[in-house]
């Protein structure tokens, strides 16, 4: 975060956390190049939740259906 932030340089940042400084520069260019992808994937999870809860209330339903028939048919037998 402090490499994207830009308030020290590349060289100050690599001694404070003893890395070497073309780590950080990968670091910052992979986050750069990819960062859009957290934003979709979040999109992609909210869609997924969604997706999940209608197909459980569609069981849910489905279930009380077959349980209000199996329930009816019990009764024609006795």
């Amino acid at each position: 975060m402090e490499a994207l932030k830009e308030r020290s340089s590349i060289q100050e940042i690599a001694a404070k956390y003893e890395i070497h400084p073309q780590q950080i520069t990968d670091w910052k260019r992979h986050f750069v190049d990819n960062s859009d992808l957290v934003f979709d994937r979040a999109n992609k999870v909210d869609q997924g939740n969604a997706d999940k809860q209608k197909l459980i209330e569609q069981l849910y339903s489905q279930i009380g259906q077959l349980k209000v028939e199996n329930d009816f048919l019990k009764k024609k037998l006795y």
